[in-house]
């Protein structure tokens, strides 16, 4: 065979020679590339995302105040109803603080019962006013008998002096005289006596008259007191109020009918206030929360349809609604490092459809599913696959179409696109074929031999 190969190589050449590189091209099948032909029917746009089951409202039972919690006896999934109680500060300690509240207001009952009783106070300045009067009587007296006993010291005293003068004479005797002036000294020691006891009286009148003021100030001062008291009683009574409130309080109930969600505590001991005793919720308003690339969500809007379909689901997609558009982003890290602005979007289940699968899937509040967003639908389109579309020179949409085997470079308008096809609203007819993925080295006018998908291969058509 090896003395033949240089005589087939200068045939082959000559051969070349004769017939031309492009009559050998013309021979040739051509290069096989995959294609797909002009579909036409309805097409969606959609974004499609990952989400998790979320409720709109979680209920949270919190220690109202510091104290002592009860052992909660609930557990997580266990039902619940509205006004039930789900958890309990200690009874007695609540109890002990209202009893020792309201002592506190009986008692301040009694200083304002005893401070507002003047009933002996007012008594005593009758009285005192009535010793004013009388020693205003008996200093009155007493400045009478001043001025009697003065009277009297003075006759004794001229009665004295015509004594002495007679007895000078000898019309009077010596007793005489004796007489006249022991009733002289007689009379000036009582004056001398009734003046002391004025001055005594006066005295004693002096501090007399200051009973009723006294008394008067005393009963003032004393209903002074019962203002405090009744200061007192109204802070007392608010005590008493906080504590029923809290007693009120710790008695805590479940707002809603739903399911405990979580129990963070368990066991009796003493909290702060504030503390998460328990999370209660509505499994039967269980949406989805759908976190969406800012630059796709702007072509969702609420009301659209949505797709939910994924392992939590089942084998197949259930329907949902967007009910929820956030109006503010936030910024997440992909699974690839990569920071990204995302909006939330809230999806809710048809009633139905969440009560089977809630019954079926036991579906709960954080369970991860595929939400398929529909933001645009049309009917009776023509559509390719997405991968037949690639941007020309000028970032216009281009693909290739195979008339008469080969490639031939089309500008086309595209109109609604998802993640598999893409709408042709120009540049395209429902018989052309496509290329699928065309290699950077692929030209208009190349011979092409066709691989169709979804049809047999070397359609005729293609030829």
């Amino acid at each position: 065979m090896k003395g033949y190969t240089t005589p087939l190589i200068v045939i082959g050449v000559a051969l070349l020679g004769v017939v031309g590189y492009s009559t050998l091209q013309f021979l040739s099948p051509g290069v096989a590339v995959e294609a797909a032909r002009v579909e036409r029917g309805d097409i969606s746009e959609f974004v499609e995302e990952r989400g998790k089951t979320r409720l709109p409202r979680e209920y949270l039972i919190t220690m109202p105040y510091a104290g002592r919690i009860e052992s909660v006896a609930l557990d997580e999934g266990d039902p619940v109803t509205a006004g039930q109680i789900v958890a309990q500060v200690t009874p007695l300690d609540l109890d002990l603080d209202v009893r020792a509240a309201q002592a506190a207001v009986d008692r301040l009952d009694a200083s304002i019962y005893e401070s507002d009783d003047v009933t002996v106070e007012t008594t005593g300045l009758a009285q005192a006013r009535e010793y004013v009067e009388s020693m205003d009587s008996t200093v009155a007296a007493a400045r009478e008998n001043v001025t009697a006993e003065k009277a009297r010291l003075d006759y004794s005293n001229k009665n004295y002096e015509r004594i002495a003068r007679l007895a000078r004479t000898g019309a009077k005797t010596e007793d005489d005289l004796d007489r006249a002036r022991l009733d002289q000294v007689e009379s000036d020691v009582e004056y001398r006596q009734s003046q002391l006891m004025l001055s005594a009286v006066e005295s004693i009148q002096a501090a007399t008259m200051l009973l009723p003021t006294s008394v008067q100030q005393y009963i003032t001062r004393k209903g002074l007191g019962s203002d405090v008291y009744r200061k007192q009683k109204t802070e007392a009574e608010i005590e008493l109020e906080q504590v029923r409130r809290n007693q009120s309080l710790g008695a805590m109930s479940s707002p809603i009918d739903g399911v405990v969600l979580e129990r963070p505590i368990s066991n009796a001991r003493y909290l702060a206030a504030g503390e998460v005793l328990l999370k209660i919720g509505r499994l039967d308003q269980l949406q989805v929360e759908v976190d969406v690339l800012s630059q796709d969500v702007v072509r969702v809007k609420e009301g659209d349809r949505v797709d939910l379909y994924g392992p939590t689901i089942g084998t197949d997609p259930v329907a949902g609604l967007v009910s929820r558009i956030f109006p503010a982003g936030f910024t997440k890290i992909s699974s690839l490092g990569v920071e990204q602005q995302r909006v939330r979007v809230i999806v809710d289940f048809d009633s139905a459809v969440l009560a089977r699968l809630r019954d079926e899937r036991k579906l709960g509040v954080g369970y991860r599913v595929l939400a398929r967003i529909y933001t645009a639908e049309a009917t009776d389109a023509n559509f390719v696959p997405r991968a037949a579309l690639f941007r020309g020179a000028a970032g216009d949409w281009q693909v290739y179409a195979i008339r008469d085997g080969r490639a031939r470079l089309a500008g086309v308008k595209v109109g609604l696109v998802n993640d598999n096809q893409a709408q042709i609203l120009d540049g395209l007819t429902a018989t052309d074929v496509v290329i699928l993925a065309p290699e950077t080295n692929l030209v208009d006018g190349a011979k092409v031999s066709p691989i169709m998908h979804g049809a047999e291969t070397n359609s005729t058509d293609a030829d």
